[in-house]
């Protein structure tokens, strides 16, 4: 089997190649075993399968909320409307309680679901495997809903280091 040759780029030059794929941004939440609410940013993902219904997302080794992760059984990809911009940097960047004044409703698995996100995939914790400095999650969805007024809502992408909203060409 042939391997891959040496990269010709630094991660410099990788990061703004990646960037210019737009992303939708997702908040993925669980709660931890003590019944701490765990909530991350992730735009890593997508869906796998449609039978059964899969889809990916993927955490830095290094996270903090990687243990948690790796153990639950469950957990929810809550898609970002643009105006929940606020959520996305919240779950980005806070330390300490990032639920603190989020509105949000448990699932029938009993994880998170944020208010006003304009899609919710409700996950097992299928599979995950350790790829370079990231875990990639697969789940199994389990049961989703999409806000009622979705097709009136502008998600929130990311693109070039920055975000946006989108609208219909």
């Amino acid at each position: 089997m042939k391997h891959a040759s040496p990269p010709n780029f630094d991660g410099a030059a990788f990061k703004r190649a990646l960037g210019q794929f737009a992303t939708g941004v997702t908040v993925i939440t669980t709660r931890a075993p003590s019944g701490q609410l765990i909530g991350i940013t992730a735009s890593s993902f997508n869906s796998v399968s449609l039978d059964p219904p899969l889809v990916l997302w993927s955490l830095a080794t290094k996270s903090a909320s990687m243990p948690v992760f790796q153990t639950n059984s469950h957990y929810v990809v809550n898609v970002l409307a643009a105006s929940q911009i606020d959520l996305c940097q919240r779950f980005a960047t806070v330390k300490g309680d990032r639920f603190a004044g989020v509105s949000h409703a448990a699932g029938d698995s009993g994880m998170p679901v944020l208010d006003g996100a304009i899609a919710w995939f409700e996950c097992h914790n299928r599979s995950r495997y350790q790829e370079g400095d990231h875990v990639i999650f697969v789940g199994e969805v389990e049961r989703c809903g999409v806000h009622p007024d979705a097709e009136d809502i502008a998600p929130l992408i990311f693109h070039g280091g920055a975000f946006h909203g989108v609208k219909p060409l």
